[in-house]
């Protein structure tokens, strides 16, 4: 099993690369010490054509799959975990419209005029610089979907009334990334009709300066500080029927049947891990200003070195074995591989971060130093939806007890 990045891979991660270190890491500390949006961060990326990263070639964009995405992403994180992480949304909602939809079974008359309004969409990517937010997250649920729709939790309070020409939209949402700075939202509603729920499922794109949506609520969290993930509020928002980002029925068939498009949000993470781990280095072998080398490791130090590096391995050789399944139609071995690789990363980028300090003293925890920074960030992981660590694991034993009752035969007829 060669798990090496084929050569277009590697010449991609080592533009992310260079963007990361030469630029994004040098404006991190100010950002996080502000709360504010990294925009120079993203007019970087789109000098690099990378807000096109996952829009397919014909398009114009450079044509990344999952997986390559998720290699890109992780160096990006190295720079900037705000950056990476708000630039997960972007992406994954390209790749949603791009390949997740291409794979995703629907009628011929959905897929033709799918197939017009992505080519628009892409683009105002590639060829304006438009990017993406994903305001997923809301207060309330309504009807089936409590029920039914599991992965990731609330979604679907947020209505959509059909009017001529498109659709009126009334709703909530909270912690929206990019609130202050997306072109456009990315934003799921339900239907009002009699229609069964999954065919109402609705993904809508929404100008963030639309009349009707406004945003509200102070932005000062302990870590991911430049996401700027305040509260958004849709007031009879209208939106054209050629915007709809999926086609109905779409966007809910994809979450149902979806088994690695949370990994996404992992990648951030993977990076923000191997930073902290080399940044160790860095500091305790005169590789960091203001910090002088170690003229002697001791065990415990360096005890705690080599812990570092056996979690991230190990985390990575998980991740990468995930991803490279995105290819594959997801069975129960894969869904539970991709739910384990998720945890081990939410694990494991908290505990890197935190030996990282411990192994670098008192000193690591001053601001000049990034460490604490990493630290803050990490503890994003494991309260981030669709997947927190707490509905991932749920539903690897839910499923490891529902696929063993299976094949025992002894499944009760609920399940």
């Amino acid at each position: 099993m060669d798990m090496r990045p084929n050569a277009r891979q590697q010449e991609l991660i080592d533009i992310a690369r260079t963007l990361a270190m030469g630029k994004f890491e040098p404006r991190a500390a100010e950002i996080d010490r502000d709360a504010k949006f990294p925009f120079e961060d993203y007019a970087d990326l789109r000098d690099a054509g990378l807000l096109g990263l996952c829009v397919p070639k014909k398009y114009g964009g450079l044509g990344a799959d999952l997986e390559t995405y998720c290699l890109v992403v992780e160096e990006i994180a190295k720079g900037n975990a705000s950056t990476a992480l708000t630039y997960n949304m972007h992406c994954l909602t390209m790749l949603m419209i791009g390949e997740m939809a291409d794979a995703h079974e629907m009628s011929d008359e959905k897929r033709a005029r799918h197939e017009v309004l992505r080519a628009r969409n892409f683009r105002e990517v590639v060829e304006v610089g438009a990017y993406y937010g994903q305001p997923h997250s809301e207060p309330v649920e309504e009807g089936q979907t409590d029920t039914v729709f599991k992965v990731g939790g609330r979604r679907f309070g947020t209505t959509a009334e059909k009017v001529d020409g498109g659709y009126k939209v009334n709703g909530r949402k909270f912690f929206v990334s990019l609130s202050d700075s997306a072109t456009y939202f990315a934003t799921p509603a339900i239907l009002i009709g009699d229609a069964p729920w999954i065919e109402r499922t609705l993904y809508l794109k929404v100008p963030r300066q639309a009349p009707g949506v406004a945003f509200s609520g102070d932005w000062d969290p302990i870590g991911m500080r430049g996401t700027v993930s305040r509260n958004m509020v849709l007031k009879d928002v209208f939106i054209p029927d050629d915007d709809e980002v999926l086609p109905p029925g779409v966007f809910g068939g994809l979450y149902l049947t979806s088994a690695h498009g949370p990994l996404l949000f992992s990648a951030t993470f993977m990076g923000v891990m191997q930073r902290a781990y080399e940044f160790t280095l860095d500091y305790l072998t005169g590789g960091i200003e203001g910090a002088a080398p170690k003229e002697a490791v001791g065990p415990v130090m360096g005890n705690g070195i080599a812990d570092m590096l056996f979690k991230v391995e190990a985390a990575k050789a998980l991740y990468y074995r995930s991803v490279s399944e995105a290819k594959l139609e997801p069975n129960h071995e894969i869904r539970q591989r991709a739910r384990a690789a998720h945890v081990m990363m939410q694990r494991t980028c908290v505990e890197v971060a935190q030996e990282a300090i411990r192994v670098c003293g008192g000193r690591a925890l001053l601001k000049q130093y990034p460490l604490e920074r990493f630290l803050r960030d990490a503890q994003a992981s494991s309260v981030m939806r669709p997947w927190t660590r707490e509905i991932a694991t749920e539903a690897v034993w839910e499923s490891a007890l529902r696929f063993a009752r299976k094949k025992n035969g002894t499944a009760v007829e609920a399940e």
